[in-house]
């Protein structure tokens, strides 16, 4: 059971019309399914950021942060170019491109 209160939650996957959320409180994480059917249109999606109240285990309130989902996918994207871009270690073979 989550405590009642405010946290950040964020769509992991839909799937049969069920949201699975990672929740995110103070020093914990929880996992909540929820119909899709209670998200707003623009957040049933992968990766989408919420701000949600819960209360009885049950979404009090749930909104939407359009801005916070486009920094998160940004910076995640910035890391996987980041990666992308390390040069080769020494135990690679050279790219014969």
């Amino acid at each position: 059971m989550i405590p009642d209160g405010h946290y950040t939650a964020v769509v992991d996957r839909i799937e049969d019309a069920l949201a699975t959320l990672e929740v995110s409180g103070d020093d914990d994480r929880y996992s909540l399914v929820v119909d899709e059917e209670t998200l707003p249109d623009a957040a049933r999606h992968a990766d989408a950021v919420l701000q949600i109240t819960l209360v009885n285990d049950e979404l009090a309130a749930v909104e939407y942060d359009p801005d916070e989902t486009e920094r998160r996918a940004e910076t995640a994207q910035r890391r996987f170019d980041r990666l992308a871009d390390r040069p080769p270690d020494g135990d690679d073979p050279p790219d014969e491109s």
